[in-house]
């Protein structure tokens, strides 16, 4: 059975870098692969963040296509580029690594102006914590609110709801590409 967290509070939980990021939220899940074998899959941003580039009711019925640089956001400095359309109204936003342990943690950022509707600046990543036969996965995100209408309207309804979904989709989609195989 897989450890469950998700917590959102007001206030930092980790030093920002650069950023005023005032809310944090993370979700914890346990997946059943070694450190060793989990973090080429995390380190795909194509795949981390797969929730993003499908459709779904959480992105208005809308997806965002994900581009990397040379090194596919394996780097520290790496970029990494999203963009989408939701509601007619064009979405983007640029991230940078700024911190990269294999296989343990790894860590991006938002660059220039984010152009999202529910969330504005965030810090992002994962840390890994070897358990007996498993791992414990940490997704968290660090984030302000949108400061331009419709955002600044948007993100205090739904800039909480939203994290919690994008570190929970994460997490799960890690949990479920290593199911346990034990009976």
């Amino acid at each position: 059975m897989g450890i469950e967290l998700n917590r959102t509070a007001a206030g930092p939980a980790h030093v920002p870098i650069s950023l005023s990021l005032p809310f944090h939220c993370e979700s914890l899940r346990e997946v059943h692969a070694p450190a060793h074998v989990l973090i080429p899959y995390l380190d795909d941003h194509a795949q981390l963040a797969a929730h993003m580039s499908k459709s779904s009711w959480m992105m208005l019925g809308s997806r965002m296509t994900i581009e990397l640089d040379a090194s596919q956001g394996r780097d520290v400095g790496a970029h990494i580029c999203l963009a989408g359309r939701a509601l007619g109204i064009p979405l983007s936003v640029e991230e940078v690594v700024i911190e990269r342990q294999p296989p343990l943690r790894k860590v991006w950022q938002t660059v220039g102006i984010p152009r999202l509707l529910v969330i504005g600046d965030y810090r992002m990543g994962f840390e890994i914590r070897p358990l007996a036969s498993s791992v414990s996965l940490r997704v968290f995100i660090d984030y302000a609110l949108p400061t331009k209408f419709p955002g600044s309207a948007l993100g205090p309804l739904l800039g909480a709801f939203y994290a919690r979904w994008c570190t929970a989709s994460m997490a799960q989609d890690a949990a479920n590409h290593f199911p346990c195989t034990e009976r």
